[in-house]
């Protein structure tokens, strides 16, 4: 098993609190869609996985039309998505992504946070390198075609790692090529049931028990920002 394997059973990808904030999240990224691309599925293949995403996730269809209304609405501007980098106390490097319609308020928040929790707020792109971006497609088993000759196949496409995971199977390529990987599926006729976008850490760092706890708040609280979509973060668990 690979490093993306292995990221995922440690922090199981880690999920939101509650629904309220798995559906919020959602609507955002499919108002970007519907904003990028316009709100027919069959012309938007960020939307078209975002719906499936979106019924795996139980996400009520009212919710999802709402999404799609708001981004063709005259007077709605847009979410910009921003990424913010720095470091949580004992050298922790922290990436948040968010969706926002406010950047002054939400870089504010985030630096705020940072300040509060003795942590700091860095420049953009000043820790990337420290994660690798991956999508992950999870797909559902087709009738006579092995997991191990899917893996083969799906190599020139960007996907680097084939995991079976009880039902379905999981996908894990390069974030670049997640259009390859889509077009791929899409023809060969795999049901896509959900799709996410993670960075995973090259490295993980170790702390003590109590230092996890002051960098966890830290976490938990750039969590509960309503313009925060994911936090990825370095420390291993």
């Amino acid at each position: 098993m690979g490093r993306a394997f292995e990221f995922r059973k440690e922090r199981k990808f880690k999920r939101w609190g509650n629904m309220a904030r798995v559906f919020t999240k959602l609507g955002k990224e499919i108002t970007i869609a519907v904003k990028q691309a316009g709100p027919l599925p069959e012309n938007n293949p960020r939307l078209r996985l975002l719906m499936q995403t979106a019924r795996k996730e139980n996400m009520p269809k009212d919710n999802v039309e709402r999404a799609i209304k708001k981004a063709t609405d005259k007077d709605f501007t847009d979410y910009k998505e921003v990424n913010y980098e720095g470091y949580a106390p004992h050298g922790i490097a922290i990436f948040v992504e968010t969706a926002t319609d406010n950047t002054t308020r939400t870089v504010a928040n985030i630096r705020s946070y940072f300040n509060k929790f003795g942590g700091s707020l860095g420049t953009t792109g000043s820790l990337e390198f420290l994660f690798d971006h991956k999508c992950v497609f999870y797909i559902k088993h087709k009738d006579g075609i092995a997991t191990e000759d899917l893996e083969l196949e799906l190599i020139d496409y960007g996907v680097d790692e084939v995991v079976e995971d009880e039902d379905e199977i999981v996908l894990y390529g390069e974030f670049t090529q997640n259009s390859n990987i889509q077009k791929y599926l899409e023809d060969n006729a795999f049901e896509i049931t959900k799709v996410e976008f993670i960075r995973i850490p090259n490295e993980l760092k170790q702390v003590t028990a109590e230092q996890a706890e002051q960098i966890n708040k830290l976490i938990e609280k750039i969590e509960e920002d309503e313009d925060v979509q994911n936090v990825f973060h370095n420390m291993a668990e």
